[in-house]
């Protein structure tokens, strides 16, 4: 049974910074695809930052130079540190693995806000 608990979501000032982070179970967690998807209020999910099992990664434009996402495989863990946040980031933050879909946690909120 594939478990994805996300944490790390928070209040934050425009500009600021927050690290979510995905604790991963039930998987083979080292040749595995990881992404953060979001979802904002009244939208839909979308992807906006994957690392593959090598650690190449690839990002939405709206959040380009501004997240990184990481992974451990020697914890099962997966990072998304948000820098410079603005409004728009505001959402429901969840973790997921290829393939996309099957296997969605709780989320976390991150909500950007002065």
């Amino acid at each position: 049974q594939v478990q994805l608990v996300e944490s790390g979501g928070d209040l934050a000032q425009p500009g600021g910074s927050l690290r979510l982070a995905c604790a991963v179970s039930g998987t083979t967690f080292s040749v595995d695809g990881m992404g953060w998807f979001r979802r904002a209020p009244g939208q839909q999910r979308i992807l906006v930052a994957a690392i593959s099992s090598g650690g190449n990664t690839n990002y939405a434009d709206s959040v380009k130079g501004r997240f990184t996402i990481s992974r451990d495989n020697a914890k099962n863990m997966v990072y998304l540190q948000m820098d410079r946040l603005n409004p728009e980031d505001t959402a429901v933050y969840y973790c997921d693995t290829v393939p996309w879909g099957n296997y969605w946690g709780q989320g976390t909120q991150v909500t950007v806000s002065s």
